[in-house]
This record gives C-alpha cells, structure tokens and sequence, in this order.
C-alpha cells in the first residue's frame, strides 16, 4: 500500500486504507504500507499485523509548501528522496501488488518499469485530473480540467509562487500515471466518469468505500459530547468547508420555519463559513468514537456536498446508526443514498430544496426511522466482508495483466 498519510495521523480516506489494510491481513495476506514520515513516529513499526515504514523526502522538509505544518501531502511529482526509501522498502517487501491511494503513489513511477508487481490505483478523489483533488475552482464547483484554468486556480488555491507548478505537475502525473497502471480501482461510478477512465479506454473496477466491524466503539471522553442538545437535532459530520456545502447548510438552516438543532462536527478550513449562527452547535474535530456516538444520538443527517464527492463513508456509518439522511445527488452519494428509501436527495447547493427536505423529515418521526431502517438494512453490501473480496479479484485480475505484458 501507498498511502501519504497513515493511522495514526486519520482522515476519511486514511481510516478507508487503515481498515483495508488491516482486512487484507484478517485474511491471510501479508500487507506492508509505505508512507511519508511525520514528527514523533517511528520509521518502522507494526500496527494490527501491517508493517508501516515511514519515508523521507526533500518535500517534507520546507514548510513553506504546506498550508498546515502538521500534515505534509506527498507533491505530484517523483520525490528524489522518498523515491530512494521506497526502492528499499520494495526490495525489502519483494511485493506482488503495489497498491496506490494518492500522490504518494507518483515516487513508485521511476522504479515501476523494473518492477514485476501488479500496479493499481484507488481513486478516492479526482486527484488524476485535479490539483486540489475536488473539483472546486475559485469557490465554485468545477466542469472540468483546462490547462489555463487549472493553473490559475491552483495559482488561487496553493499561492502564486507553489500553485502553477502543482497544477502543471497534476497534468504531468496524470497521464503517467494512466500509462503505468494496471487497473484502476475508482470508489464511484462518478470519479470513473469524470476521470475520462471508460472515454480513454483505461481498465478499471469500481470498488466503493467500505466500513470495517469493531468489536467495539473506540473510546472516548464523554464530556466531549455534553454539548450535544437533548431536542431532536441535525447532525452533519465531515470538513467545515465551502465544496461540502457547509455554506448552503448554514442558510437552509436558518430558513426552517420550525427551529431544530444542527451540530457540526468537523475541521474548519474555511473559518469565514462559521460565523456564530443561532441554533448551531459547532464541536469541532472529536475522535472517531465520539462520532459514532453522535450518530446513535441524533434525529437526522445531511451530507450537502456542492461538488462531486467521491464516495463519502460519513454516509455509510449514518446508515451503520439507523439514521435517515439528507444528501445532495451528487458524486457517488446517490451510489451509497438510496432516494426515497434510505434517505432523500436534493440537487447540489439548492437551499430551498434542502430546507424543504430539512423541514419535512423532521417533521416525520415515521418517515424518519422507515428510511433509517432501511439504511441499515443496506449498509451491508459497504462493509468489509463485501467488499474486500472485491480487492481481491481485482489485484488478482491486475496480476494476471502484468504477468501478460512482461510476458510479451
């Protein structure tokens, strides 16, 4: 596995291959995870039976090219650096599948031609085509990539001395990387069709995120949540952030007619969005069983993404609780939410549209726990015991064609 980030450094996408990680070897595999070298974590170790080695890299050292100093992103382009601690691990490892997950996947391409493993790429994001990896330009959903206006907002996103260059490096890695993959393993059907994969005739299986079974909820400090209201409230999980529709939230909020609670939980990188507003309840980022808990407590859920989200699992584990949910049709939330059976889906940044769903759910205690029922009858085909196997056919698949072309 290529993974940039790694428990315990955890995100949305880092739990997806944390958990994967961990399943793989519930089954029988031997699974390693290279990932970059963060303050205060070991070089080596071993979590949950996965080998973990933490690299270097030239990148890692200058600050100035990471808006958050705690979590530095792999470049998309080949690290000099990272690239020689990877060649290390490969010939220590001696792997059959390399598994990429992001950027962190672009220092494998030198060494690929010489490697005999499989090569396969999840997409959990449109990082193949995008230097901000969601589709957002200037605050504004995005129809596409053009080399201009990919350059000027990555110029907007990451400053003008970094972003132009992250933007021509995005187009570079991209079409090496299509060159060099054995198959691509998109979590939606949307991020498939948006990467141009079926148009260019690349291979690829859609592979949805999943969520793994705990034999117990992570614990938690439960002051942590003694803010939650004792009314029925809305509860939205995931970033603070303008292409997660937080903005279109916070209006169609404060358009119900009837007041009700919304708690957020979530890292806020946007502030400007979060000016004090009555009626919400901002948490901030909580650990992971403290979300869960959230879940089981609450009366509604709404994901009001304005730009194509991948496949978001905050979806999933609302369903894991029982809980209805609001989602806008969008990205691969109409792949997870089933309109009008586990939840009800409203089009991209219409607040009308989402007050009325907001208001009429809440409104509905029946209709309510009818659609949550449903959810978590549905849930199952998203969680380990589904979807691993997949992984499996898929790298045995990928195998087969790079057996195939060596061969040749």
């Amino acid at each position: 596995m290529l993974a940039q980030f790694y428990a315990p450094i955890i995100g949305g996408e880092e739990r997806m291959t944390q958990s994967l990680a961990t399943a793989l070897h519930e089954r029988g595999h031997d699974v390693a995870v290279a990932t970059l070298r963060h303050p205060g974590l070991a070089a080596y170790e071993e979590r949950d039976g996965v080998r973990v080695h933490r690299l270097g890299g030239l990148s890692q050292r200058v600050g100035a090219l990471f808006s958050e100093s705690g979590r530095r992103h792999a470049p998309p382009l080949p690290d000099p650096e990272t690239t020689l601690a990877l060649r290390h691990v490969l010939a220590r490892e001696r792997p059959d599948v390399v598994h990429g997950h992001n950027w962190l996947s672009i220092a494998y391409l030198p060494l690929r031609r010489r490697s005999p493993a499989a090569y396969l790429l999840s997409l959990h994001e449109y990082s193949l085509i995008c230097a901000n990896k969601r589709l957002m330009r200037m605050g504004e959903p995005c129809s596409g990539p053009g080399p201009l206006k990919c350059v000027r907002c990555a110029a907007n996103q990451y400053g003008r001395a970094v972003g132009p260059a992250v933007a021509l490096a995005t187009m570079w890695s991209g079409g090496a990387q299509r060159r060099a993959v054995d198959l691509f393993l998109p979590v939606s059907r949307e991020v498939a069709l948006r990467c141009g994969l079926e148009r260019d005739g690349l291979p690829f299986e859609i592979v949805p995120n999943f969520i793994g079974e705990r034999a117990a909820p992570e614990p938690f400090d439960a002051a942590l949540l003694e803010r939650l209201p004792r009314e029925p409230f809305i509860l939205y999980v995931g970033d603070l952030a303008a292409d997660k529709g937080i903005g279109v939230l916070l209006d169609a909020h404060a358009r119900m007619r009837v007041p009700v609670p919304l708690v957020l939980i979530g890292r806020a990188s946007d502030p400007q969005l979060l000016v004090k507003r009555e009626g919400v309840v901002d948490l901030g980022l909580l650990p992971h069983g403290a979300v869960i808990a959230a879940w089981s407590r609450c009366a509604l859920g709404v994901v009001p993404s304005i730009t194509p989200d991948a496949f978001p699992t905050v979806a999933l584990e609302a369903m894991t609780a029982g809980v209805a949910l609001v989602a806008s049709r969008v990205g691969g939330l109409p792949e997870a939410v089933a309109d009008g059976e586990t939840g009800v889906l409203v089009p991209p940044g219409d607040r009308a549209a989402l007050t009325a769903a907001l208001e009429r759910l809440m409104a509905d205690a029946a209709l309510r726990e009818r659609l949550g029922a449903a959810g978590r009858e549905r849930v199952p085909m998203f969680t380990a015991p589904a979807v691993v196997p997949r992984y499996e056919a898929a790298y045995e698949r990928a195998r087969a064609s790079r057996t195939a072309a060596l061969a040749a």
